[in-house]
This record gives C-alpha cells, structure tokens and sequence, in this order.
C-alpha cells in the first residue's frame, strides 16, 4: 500500500541515482530517462560519475541513442560541481526533469558517501529539493542489499529503489527485505536489457512471480 509514484513536481524535477559498482545504474538511469520521454517529460542526465571515464561514455552513449541531451565534466572534477551544471542547464533549456549519475560507491566507505552528500546538498540548495534519490539494486543481491541500502539511506535519504537484473532465476527477494526493513518503496524493476524493460513495480504481480513454481 506504499506510494510508488515518481515525485516529480520541481521546474525541473531533481532525480538523483545511487547505488554501488555493477549494480546496473547507468542502464536504469538511460531507461528511466526514456520512461518520463515518453510520459511527456523531456529529460536531461547529468554525468557526475566522474572517477570513471567509462561511466560517462556508457551514459553519453545511451544519451545518443535515445535523443537525450547530457551535461558531463572532466575525468577527475567535482562531482557536485558537474550536478550543478545539469541542474542549470536542465533549467535553462525548459526540461521537465534532470537524473544525475552519480559514482558506483562502496557503501563502507565513508568518505565517498561523504562526497555524495555534498551532490545533495548543493542541488538542495539550488534546486530546493531533491524530489527522488532512488537506489538501484541489483536483484541477485542477498542480505548485502539491506546493508546498502541502509548506508544510502543514512547518507542521502533514499526515497525508492530500483530493483534490477529480475530476468533469468533472479527472484528479487531483497526487495521485500528492503521494504520491511527500511520501509523504502520499490518504485521500479528492471527486466531485461531492452530501454522498454524497465517497469513500475506492481507489488501483486511481483509476489505472484515470487511464489510460482519454479
């Protein structure tokens, strides 16, 4: 009976995406992007994964594929500083939302975490508010998913989950465990590799997917 509604209500609307190293973040952030396209909301994506110069070529790629339009910095720059640009240019140019990668993070390592709040705090203090900080995980993940998403939530406020890689034998439990731990809606799970698989989540059919005989 959770809300799983995008909080989208900012000009534009500031989501911001978490998560560690292979967890399928940038993939969730290029289909999340063409999920508000089609909703009717143009989007931009802003490459703030800047310890990795082959995160922000995989996000320019998808940007490429998709006719989006994507703000990134140097190798090596301040991640907030790269936030603060797409968040402005996001504004400037009338899109209806901005998504932000952000580093894949070892949740234990507490000066990365650091630097992630420093993302939040300075698109809060430009953008009033952060209306999404949405945590994707991959859902193969066992009980290590609770301790991420509890090391996020400390740190950022995650607002929903993105439960990932539910095709094949994945049977996403960690999203119940989330939910009744932490009271984090799941908000979407991905299903496959195509921009169109990834799916509100709807809580009956999931359990039903659970519980099937295998």
């Amino acid at each position: 009976d959770r809300d799983r509604s995008l909080r989208l209500t900012g000009d534009p609307a500031v989501i911001v995406v978490v998560g560690v190293n292979g967890s399928g973040k940038t993939t969730s952030i290029a289909k999340l992007a063409a999920f508000l396209e089609r909703a009717g909301r143009p989007t931009l994506l802003g490459a703030a994964d800047t310890f990795r110069a082959a995160a922000t070529e995989q996000l320019s790629m998808w940007a490429e594929r998709l006719g989006l339009e994507v703000v990134a910095g140097q190798q090596g720059a301040d991640p907030a500083a790269v936030a603060f640009d797409a968040f402005a240019a996001a504004k400037g140019r009338g899109k209806g939302a901005v998504i932000i990668d952000t580093a894949g993070r070892l949740h234990s390592k507490a000066n990365l975490m650091a630097e992630l709040g420093k993302v939040l705090r300075v698109l809060r203090r430009e953008a009033g508010d952060v209306e999404e900080v949405l945590l994707v995980l991959d859902g193969t993940t066992g009980q290590n998913g609770i301790a991420q998403a509890r090391a996020f939530t400390e740190a950022v406020g995650v607002t929903g989950t993105v439960v990932t890689k539910l095709d094949g034998t994945a049977r996403g439990g960690v999203a119940v465990a989330v939910e009744a731990e932490l009271a984090i809606p799941v908000k979407f799970i991905g299903i496959g590799e195509r921009v169109e698989d990834l799916l509100p989540f709807d809580p009956e059919a999931f359990v039903d997917a659970l519980l099937e005989e295998p």
